[in-house]
């Protein structure tokens, strides 16, 4: 009773917004929140998870679900977590939480390091999974990355081209530029500002040989082998100078102990009147451990920076910041997509796995929306350069550059394949 008692005011003291209702695995029941919003109720199998979540919630909320001992009886996903976060706004309340994360802080410190061994690994445990999977729930496209829903109504595979078109603008991507995508996915990034913006030559590099793999077939299904090349290697390893150079979804594997590093490089290889786009998760509050379930069971090694974290970095890289944007919501919505594509799939995910599997990832498919929606998550693009004469001085040309871009898409849709410059 004495455990039912504590987690009982664990939850009392969390501030939630609406109402949670909590059945303990003796059976005694409890209610908490506030009453004003989404109502959700949950059930302990076990006595050793109530004693789990109560040490750990981080870290045992996700594993509890994940491993069915902590049974959602009403409310969606969605919903709980709304209750549980709704009111957070990138604030733990509980003591332990915020303990908890000082130790992980310092456990990062020591054992931090992305080498070059580490780095391949950790990126084989997420995008080296049956590429069967992410067919399931991404656009067809295969962009792993934040959306752009420049207008309100767009689907999914209209805010992914908005978000390549979105970059290849502020890139002020053109004809006769050699580009770098680091972190290449499965190469649609490249392959757009190939194609559609009509840059001379990409070079996109990536860890996942799965990804690698489909990357390159997709280039030679379009002919544009000659154009675009994409090889299995790290950062760290380049060599070349480039006119542009643009990162979507990488950063976020580097670490802290390595911003320099990644900073340095960028900025030896970009061209001295060239331009750079970083796409980043980031965080909008103070410099804070990575979810411990999310490092654990999703992106090992990831960490969300802050721009207090990069900015040192950059500037020490000899980079100038020429126009940061942030982007807000976005990223919730393109999950909330992602994971309504995975629950339509879920019978053939789990076909692929099985049923844990299948709960772990609607597990972080919702919980990062829920970070996005109701915590500091947000998207960063900074735009750096070497000089302060590179970009124009208003952000006009980003509008005019996406009009021409557009433009550019329809005319490849139609088969009018001669490139349209969009560069200034």
């Amino acid at each position: 009773m004495v455990l039912d008692h504590l987690l009982e005011t664990a939850f009392r003291v969390s501030g939630l917004s609406g109402t949670l209702t909590v059945t303990m695995a003796g059976g005694r029941r409890f209610r908490a929140g506030d009453g004003d919003g989404p109502e959700a109720a949950i059930r302990f199998a076990d006595a050793a998870a109530e004693r789990e979540l109560l040490l750990d919630p981080e870290l045992k909320f996700g594993e509890l679900f994940t491993d069915g001992r902590l049974i959602l009886e009403v409310g969606s996903l969605p919903e709980l977590l709304a209750v549980l976060l709704g009111r957070n706004h990138g604030e733990p309340s509980l003591r332990q939480v915020r303990a908890l994360a000082t130790l992980r802080r310092l456990g990062r410190r020591i054992a931090g390091r992305n080498t070059l061994l580490r780095a391949r690994r950790n990126v084989e445990r997420h995008y080296d999974l049956d590429d069967r999977l992410y067919a399931l729930f991404l656009d067809a496209d295969r962009l792993y990355s934040c959306a752009y829903y420049a207008t309100p109504g767009m689907s999914l595979e209209e805010a992914q081209t908005a978000k390549m078109r979105h970059i290849a603008a502020k890139l002020l991507a053109g004809p006769g530029q050699r580009v770098l995508d680091i972190g290449c996915g499965w190469g649609a990034l490249g392959l757009y500002l190939a194609e559609v913006a009509g840059c001379a030559s990409v070079r996109g590099i990536t860890l996942s040989a799965e990804q690698h793999r489909v990357a390159q077939a997709r280039a030679a299904e379009r002919d544009l082998s000659g154009r675009v090349r994409f090889a299995l290697e790290d950062y760290r390893t380049l060599q070349g100078s480039f006119d542009r150079i643009v990162s979507v979804g990488m950063f976020e594997h580097v670490g802290p102990a390595h911003y320099d590093a990644f900073f340095r490089t960028a900025r030896d290889h970009l061209a001295e009147d060239g331009v750079m786009l970083l796409h980043t998760i980031g965080r909008t509050g103070v410099p804070w451990p990575t979810n411990p379930w999310i490092t654990r069971y999703i992106f090992p090694g990831g960490h969300l920076p802050t721009l207090s974290e990069m900015m040192p970095a950059i500037e020490r890289a000899g980079l100038m910041l020429a126009d940061v944007e942030v982007l807000r919501l976005h990223y919730a919505e393109t999950l909330s997509a992602w994971r309504a594509r995975f629950l339509a799939h879920r019978e053939k995910a789990a076909a692929l796995y099985d049923e844990r599997f299948c709960r772990m990832w609607e597990w972080y498919l919702a919980s990062a929306e829920a970070a996005f929606r109701y915590e500091d998550a947000v998207v960063f693009q900074l735009q750096l350069t070497r000089r302060n004469d590179v970009v124009p001085l208003t952000r006009d040309y980003v509008a005019e550059a996406e009009a021409r871009l557009r433009r550019a898409e329809e005319e490849v849709a139609r088969g009018e394949v001669e490139p349209v410059r969009v560069a200034g």
